[in-house]
């Protein structure tokens, strides 16, 4: 099994993350015009679960160190399973809001207002369970990702205010419901491995690839209720029915397989660090993916064209607070 054994492998590992947290959303971005969100969403979620069976059956199972994945979950006491399948629906029901949230309002408003939020409420979270990180470090980039969350919510609304027809506040609330979600999923992820020790976890504990895998199906299994209902009960459009699902294109469908294996992958890379940088510090920085984000938002999908430059002046301010607070938390783990 292949694990993580310094510091600032971890922090690397974080930083690919936050590259792949913050940039899966340009698959969904990709067939937006041709494919709704939701039809999108099955396979995301797909995406995700194939590539956490992949990495269990791959860097999971070879080499010596550790248990591999197979031995591993038939040692897995049940309530540790329990929090990982709970810790799954969790993050779908909040991930499914958020990407609601990006087909109708944009990557640059949904990801720095609902994983901001994440971040910061998850950072809060992971600390006071963990207890791992400087502590003033932490408020301090915490409190510097909080005003950039609301110098972007001013933005946006400035730059939306000449629109009659924009929902502006019906997305912010919708990001934000969903970041306060998203905070929740990590502890009781984290609470089923042994953070102190990947290679030899305790009995009844799991490795990051085991936890990977029943967060999955947790998200899968989700999957089928929530996403069913927003099919009938759409926060935006009409309903659509099943069929419309299997009829698409095969590169719809190949786009969003992606997009969760780009997700996968950061989340795998996440677990991996956590054992060293602590689950506060390993979630905050891959919920830097804020940054990411944003950037795709702006520079690529050009979501404030034509922007003011008063909102432009706003936007620049929110990434570098944005960035002074990320590399606080980094700080506060060395």
């Amino acid at each position: 099994m292949f694990i993580v054994t310094d510091y600032y492998t971890a922090v690397f590992f974080c930083i690919i993350t936050m590259l792949c947290w913050g940039s899966w959303a340009n698959t969904q971005k990709m067939t937006q015009n041709k494919w709704r969100f939701e039809l999108f969403y099955w396979d995301y979620v797909l995406g995700i679960l194939f590539f956490s069976l992949l990495s269990a059956f791959t860097l999971g199972s070879l080499g010596e160190s550790g248990r591999p994945f197979l031995a591993d979950l038939s040692q897995t006491h049940h309530a540790n399973i329990l929090n990982a399948l709970v810790s799954g629906v969790l993050f779908n029901l909040a991930n499914i809001l958020l990407t609601a949230a990006i087909a109708s309002a944009g990557m640059s408003i949904a990801f720095p207002i609902g994983i901001g939020i994440a971040l910061v409420a998850g950072v809060f979270f992971n600390y006071l369970i963990h207890n791992q990180g400087n502590e003033q470090m932490l408020i301090a980039g915490v409190a510097l990702v909080t005003i950039a969350i609301i110098v972007n919510a001013i933005a946006y609304k400035k730059h939306q205010a000449a629109s009659p027809t924009a929902a502006i506040g019906k997305w912010i609330t919708v990001s934000i419901i969903a970041g306060l979600l998203m905070s929740l999923f990590y502890p009781f992820l984290a609470s089923g491995m042994d953070l102190n020790n990947f290679e030899q976890p305790m009995e009844g504990k799991m490795t990051p690839y085991t936890a990977f895998v029943i967060f999955a199906f947790g998200i899968f299994l989700s999957n089928i209720i929530f996403n069913s209902i927003l099919m009938r009960r759409p926060l935006a459009g009409p309903p659509i029915n099943y069929s419309e699902y299997f009829s698409g294109k095969i590169q719809y469908h190949l786009i969003g397989l992606l997009g969760g294996a780009i997700w996968g992958l950061g989340n795998i890379f996440n677990l991996l660090a956590a054992g060293m940088a602590g689950p506060a510090i390993s979630y905050g920085l891959g919920q830097g993916a804020t940054l990411i984000a944003a950037l795709w938002g702006v520079l690529v999908w050009k979501e404030f064209k034509n922007a003011s430059p008063k909102v432009n002046l706003l936007l620049l301010l929110m990434f570098i607070l944005f960035i002074l607070g990320i590399g606080l938390i980094i700080w506060a783990g060395s």
